[in-house]
């Protein structure tokens, strides 16, 4: 008996200001969009399986290279929120409502691109890391995962707080945050003071028992849980 094995749709890939992205759309026109952002040494394709199962739940989602990382020109540094925000835009041509979700450095993007457009609908942000860890890692004698001007890099992680951004979130932007007990990267309590700190009408803090720094952004359930909270968000926003 013959089995034939189905390969997902690719995304649709694209270039925009020296940004390589990969664009899930579904069939129908979106619900809203959501925006993926990788972690430091990390790449679009890592996120790929969060995208088709937001594709398949009629959600447009959009995942790109950080510059320094994959197939993106230039180094890591300043423009990380303008590229977020020039990706948002891409993403608002096919969908009605946009969403952010980011792991790790992803993640405390992820907040401060929020706390600058307050049009985004929700933030999903697992594992978040503070600029006070990843400048540890950049002042080390170790070779970087990603191109960047250390120096550069430095200054500019040194005049920014997440702390801070979170607590500039617009009232209406829900945020969901995720957080592994187990991660020997990022202390859960970084999670907890964000969600202590946040002063929006919806907020939700997951901290899950084990696992480690990259565990959760896998995890289906908790993706299945991420596109819902996106989803109601959007909704919310529509009906506003």
């Amino acid at each position: 008996m013959e089995v034939k094995v189905h390969s997902p749709e690719p995304p649709e890939l694209g270039t925009r200001d020296g940004l390589a992205y990969a664009l899930f759309l579904p069939p129908e026109p979106a619900t809203a969009g959501v925006l993926i952002l990788h972690g430091a040494g990390s790449a679009k394709e890592s996120h790929f399986d969060f995208a088709r199962n937001a594709r398949a739940q009629g959600l447009a989602a959009l995942a790109y290279d950080a510059r320094g990382h994959g197939r993106s020109s230039g180094e890591l540094g300043p423009t990380a929120f303008g590229d977020a925000l020039s990706m948002l835009d891409l993403l608002r041509e096919h969908a009605p409502a946009v969403a952010l979700r980011g792991s790790s450095m992803g993640g405390s993007t992820a907040l401060h691109v929020a706390a600058l457009e307050p049009t985004v609908a929700a933030v999903v942000a697992i594992s978040p890391a503070p600029e006070d860890l990843l400048l540890r890692s950049l002042r080390s004698e170790d070779e970087l995962a990603f191109r960047a001007d250390r120096a550069a890099l430095e200054s500019w992680l040194r005049s920014i707080s997440v702390y801070e951004a979170v607590t500039r979130l617009a009232a209406d932007t829900a945020l969901l945050l995720l957080h592994a007990q187990g991660d020997d990267q990022v202390p859960w309590t970084v999670s907890e003071e964000l969600h202590a700190r946040a002063r929006v009408e919806r907020k939700r803090l997951l901290i899950v028992p084990g696992g480690h720094h990259r565990s959760l952004q896998h995890n289906g359930e908790l993706q299945a849980e991420s596109l819902r909270f996106v989803e109601q968000a959007a909704q919310r926003r529509a009906r506003r």
